[in-house]
C-alpha cells in the first residue's frame, strides 16, 4: 500500500513540478500523469473497484485543491513576469532627417540592419533587397519611426 502512495504522490509531485519548474516540456508532466495512473490502476486491480473509486476520487480532489490553493494563495506571481521593455527601436527624433541623407551600413540589411547616420547607428530598412555592410546608402523615406534606404550606386 505504501508504494501505491508512493506512485500516486509522485506522479502528482511531477505534475505540479511541470506546472511550476519545467513549463512547456511536458516530459515531466506525462511521467507524473503515467506514475499517477499506473497507482490508481494497481488500486483497482489489487484491492477491487471500491478503493479504485475512492482512490481516483481522492486523487482527483488533492489535484483540484492543490491547484485552487496555488491560484488563491498567489503563490504563482513569483515565476510571472513583472517587468516590460519600455524603450522602442529608433526612439530618438528621426525628423530631423531628410530624403537624401547619406549613412553606411554598420550591418547586413536582410532586409533590416543597422546604419550609421550622422555618426549615431539606427535601425533602417531596404526596399527587401540585401544590403552588405559597410555599403554608403542614402536615404529614401521616413514612416512613422522607420528609416528606409537604398544603396547608393
Amino acid at each position: 500500500m505504501v508504494g501505491i502512495i508512493f506512485l500516486i504522490l509522485a506522479g502528482l509531485l511531477l505534475i505540479i513540478a511541470e506546472l511550476i519548474f519545467v513549463p512547456g516540456t511536458t516530459f515531466v508532466g506525462v511521467i507524473g500523469l503515467l506514475l499517477t495512473i499506473v497507482g490508481i490502476f494497481i488500486v483497482f486491480d489489487d484491492y477491487g473497484n471500491t478503493a479504485g473509486y475512492w482512490t481516483t476520487a481522492g486523487t482527483a480532489a488533492v489535484t483540484i485543491i492543490g491547484i485552487v490553493y496555488s491560484f488563491k494563495s498567489k503563490s504563482w506571481d513569483r515565476f510571472s513576469l513583472k517587468s516590460s521593455i519600455q524603450s522602442k527601436v529608433n526612439d530618438e527624433d528621426i525628423f530631423t532627417f531628410q530624403v537624401g541623407e547619406k549613412g553606411k551600413t554598420v550591418s547586413d540589411l536582410k532586409p533590416i540592419g543597422k546604419a550609421e547616420i550622422f555618426g549615431k547607428i539606427y535601425e533602417v530598412r531596404s526596399k527587401g533587397e540585401w544590403i552588405g555592410a559597410g555599403q554608403e546608402v542614402e536615404i529614401i523615406k521616413i514612416d512613422s519611426k522607420r528609416i528606409f534606404v537604398e544603396p547608393i550606386k
